[in-house]
């Protein structure tokens, strides 16, 4: 049989049912009330009673975001109060936890002596399931929170206001990358004209001999090159999608090129291995776990210089 109920009854107890019974009744009277007052406003207009009754209805709009209203029930997964700390905290253990989980299994599968196929296809697996994992987990934390209405102790004050990119922050990464850059240059001479690790004797250097003079200088070509960039970038007041091509350019052929020397045993100093661990009691196996470990460490560090010039090339572009 034919419900008789009119869209006005309809549409009041579809948005009361999910209401708790204490205010059931006050919200039914007061719809009643509201939608009787616009509906004739309408028919004083001229407008035909049916379709005055479903235009008033079609303006309040759907039953259940009314009665989220009544109830103050939030509609949203994660409302304005708690977005940008999840959002920020997101962003955060994604770039850090994936990264150091396919590192991790990429590591344990070279050391294996797995295939490169299996060693890329174990890591992305595993990335792929960190970043669901740490996305769920996340979202649930603060899921909870936007529930329950709890407070995260986290407040932000003026302290926490970024500097002009052009201005402070700007001279003081230049300055940072001048004096590492020095710093590494002058690390490369003490290494071989004086030497790092102390022995009965002479110090041993770490880097091969053999490396100088065209190896060495290929290597403080690259710290000039990447100096001159530095320069170039705080004169611009900003990083360009050239300047970013640059920097990778001259990471990716230092981690070619440092990675070539290492497995072909050319990067560090023979006596300074036999000494530190050949003399010691180390093993070819352990020997090859921390060429490993060295190689990736090579390749990690110029993969942070390249991403990292990518994303200040993209903030300076919002910019």
């Amino acid at each position: 049989m034919p419900s008789t109920a009119t869209l006005t009854e309809r549409y009041i107890s579809a948005t009361i049912r999910s209401l708790t019974p204490e205010v059931q009744d006050d919200v039914r009277a007061e719809l009643e009330g509201s939608i009787a007052d616009a509906i004739d406003a309408r028919l004083e207009q001229g407008d035909d009673p049916a379709e005055a009754e479903r235009a008033v209805l079609t303006e309040l709009g759907d039953p259940g975001v009314l009665a989220a209203g009544y109830a103050d029930r939030p509609l949203h997964l994660i409302g304005p109060r708690y977005y940008l700390a999840w959002w920020r905290l997101l962003k955060l253990l994604l770039i850090i936890v994936p990264v150091c989980a396919m590192g991790g299994v990429a590591i344990a599968q070279a050391i294996e002596r797995a295939p490169i196929g299996t060693m890329i296809g174990a890591a992305v697996t595993v990335g792929i399931s960190v970043i669901v994992h740490v996305c769920f987990w996340v979202t649930l934390v603060f899921f909870i929170l936007e529930r329950t209405g709890a407070d995260t102790g986290v407040k932000w004050d003026v302290d926490q206001l970024p500097e002009p990119t052009q201005n402070g922050a700007g001279r003081a990464d230049a300055i940072a990358s001048l004096v590492f850059l020095v710093l590494g240059v002058g690390a490369v001479f003490w290494d071989a004209f004086i030497g790092f690790f102390p022995t009965e004797g002479a110090p041993i250097a770490i880097l091969n001999p053999g490396l100088w003079p065209w190896g060495i200088t290929f290597f403080l070509g690259l710290f000039v090159a990447e100096a001159l960039l530095t320069v170039v970038v705080y004169a611009r007041r900003r990083w360009t999608i050239a300047a970013a091509a640059v920097n990778t350019l001259l990471a990716a052929v230092f981690a070619v090129w440092s990675l070539t020397l290492l497995v072909q045993g050319e990067l560090l100093n023979p006596e300074f291995l036999r000494f530190v661990f050949t003399d010691n009691g180390v093993t070819d196996e352990t020997m090859r776990i921390l060429t490993v470990i060295t190689g990736f460490a090579l390749i990690a560090f110029p993969i942070w210089d390249i991403v990292d010039g990518w994303i200040k090339t993209a903030r300076a572009r919002r910019g």
